[in-house]
This record gives C-alpha cells, structure tokens and sequence, in this order.
C-alpha cells in the first residue's frame, strides 16, 4: 500500500486522500517519495588541512625514515632517536601516515603461526583396540579441595579397564595405571592406540615415552573441541549424574569406595543403550550375541502369541555395533556412489 501511494504523480493533490483511506502517514510518503527522486548526495572533497607538512618536508621524513641505520626501527623509536639528536621532523602518527602513503608499513616480527591440528579419526572394531583416558575432578569436603578420578575407557565395549583415584594429576601414577590395564587385559604390543585431551598428564614426557616403549599409537584431541573425546566426556556425565553421587567426599577413602561400587555397577550390570542394551561386559568378553539371540528368541516368541501389537513388522532388539568410531570420516562422492 505505502508504494501505491508513493506512485502517486506529485503536485497531482490526490496524496492526502489515498493516505487517510489507506491509513498511511502522509509526511512518511512524502520522505520515502523524496528519497526516491532526489539526486545523489555528493561529497565536496575534503579541503586540506592547514597544518599538513607540505611535499617537500614529507620527502625529507620519508628520507630519514629509509635511513640504513633506520631499517629495523618502528616510527617510535625513529622519533626518539632523531629527538635525542637535537631534530624535530613531525609526530608518530604522522610518520605512520607517510609511511603507510608509501605502502611501507607492516608487521616485521616473526608472529607466532597457530599449528593446523589433524582430527582424530580412529575405528575399533573389537576389543583392545582404541582406549581412551580422562581425568574429571571430585570436589572434596573443603571449598577448592579436589580429589582426581583417572578413568581408562575401551570406547568398543565402553568397559572401564582401569581407574585410580589420586591427591593429584601425574603423568607417573597414570603410567602405573595403564602398565596394569595392559597387563590384566593382555593387550599384545602394536595392537592398542591410546586416545586423550591435551590435558598436562596426556601430552606429558612420560607418558609419551611409555607408550613408545609399549607400542601404543597416541592421538589427542583438538584444543577446546571437546567432541574429539565423546566416549570419556559422557562416561563422566553417567557417573556424575547417578542419584547415590554425592556432592563431595569427605576422604579420598570415601572416593574410592564410591567408585569401586560404580565401576562394578557399570561394566556387569549396566545396560548401555550405546552398544545395543549390552552391557560393558559382555561386549568385551564376548557373549553379546549369544544374549541377542535369545532375545530375539523372545521377541518372536511374543509376535507370534500376539501380533496385532507389533503393527509394522516383528520387533527386533536393539543392534550391536560392529564398528566404533571417533569422527568418522565425512563420506565422499565415491563411498556415496
């Protein structure tokens, strides 16, 4: 409606009327019409300043400033020097100007260049085949007092295959903990690779250092990307968020009891809807697909007394994943084809 009557042929006497029956503002039609017809509003050029060095003197800074003894010198210490020496040429921020007239300003400093961190991209399909290891806080009975929870995880049967809970965060007691991990699964060298935040204990000597001894291949995540590490960032979000967690331990005793009882909950008796409703255990040991057999025994079992409940087709239990990935690779028009 506001276009109608901003057609309207000026001097024509018919813009107040089409406003009041179309319940525009008059003087907004007006602006908008004048907008419209009016020419381009130019800019007279700017008239130079009165204080402006003239060319000549522009020269004579921008000689100094080529000076040899001048090459490596920002305009600042140009400007201390020349006014130790008894001579005034003009401000800083005038030689920046000249300079910058010229295209000679810029960054001389070597600058510290952000390093390009590939994505993890690591597949189990067993097993013993990619762990993954964090350490999350537990608050402890005085304000800023914490106790530190070390947690291995196998992110194929999501199984805790080690943990220890410490005063502190250390690369030496980590290693005792994953020397006795490897040991009590029996992983054999050049089979495991060891995934982790770029946490200090992680990216430590020590522990860089074990696991070239053992052969284990190490991967980190990528800096503030938290979903490089998804299997031990939830694994703490199911602990932290048990009913029974409590808001702080009094002793690191109490800690370690608490989590003596989770870990055995979580890995025997836990099902994890992640790996098809199994749990941790009977992944890693291997009895899952006994157990979805006899499931799937009693589902059909169930269709067949009564199928009119299952209306699309005879139910099924929840898959087990044969395959586990951190950041799967995106696929490309040859997978797609």
């Amino acid at each position: 409606m506001m276009a109608v009557a901003i057609a309207l042929p000026t001097g024509s006497g018919l813009t107040s009327a089409v406003c009041a029956a179309l319940s525009l503002s008059r003087a907004s039609v007006l602006r908008q019409r004048a907008a419209l017809t009016a020419p381009p509003r130019t800019r007279p050029p700017r008239a130079a300043s009165s204080r402006a060095l003239p060319e000549r003197e522009r020269d004579q800074v921008l000689h100094h400033l080529r000076e040899p003894r001048f090459a490596d010198q920002t305009p600042t210490e140009v400007f201390a020097t020349l006014l130790d020496e008894g001579t005034y040429l003009c401000s800083i921020r005038t030689m920046y100007r000249i300079l910058a007239a010229q295209g000679e300003v810029g960054e001389r400093r070597r600058q510290r260049t952000h390093p390009v961190y590939q994505k993890p991209e690591l597949l189990a399909e067993a097993p013993n085949q990619v762990w993954s290891w964090d350490i999350t806080k537990l608050r402890g009975s005085v304000k800023w007092s914490y106790f530190y929870l070390y947690v291995i995880l196998d992110i194929f049967s999501r199984r805790v295959v080690g943990w220890r809970v410490e005063h502190a965060e250390s690369a030496s007691q980590f290693k005792e903990l994953f020397i006795d991990a490897m040991e009590k699964h029996e992983v054999p060298r050049d089979q495991l690779t060891l995934h982790a935040d770029r946490g200090g204990p992680m990216k430590a000597k020590t522990t860089a250092l074990m696991l070239v001894d053992l052969g284990v291949l190490k991967f980190h995540s990528r800096p503030h990307t938290s979903n490089d590490n998804p299997f031990s960032e939830a694994h703490f979000k199911t602990l932290k968020y048990q009913p029974e967690f409590p808001k702080n331990f009094e002793t690191i005793e109490q800690a370690r009891a608490f989590c003596r009882r989770f870990f055995a909950w979580y890995n025997q008796d836990h099902h994890h809807a992640g790996i098809g409703l199994m749990t941790p255990d009977q992944i890693h040991f291997g009895q899952a697909q006994e157990i979805y057999t006899a499931r799937q025994a009693t589902l059909d079992a169930a269709f067949l007394a009564t199928p009119e409940r299952f209306v699309h087709k005879p139910p099924k239990p929840p898959q087990i994943p044969t395959a586990v990935w951190i950041n799967p690779p995106k696929p490309t028009e040859e997978t797609q084809a």
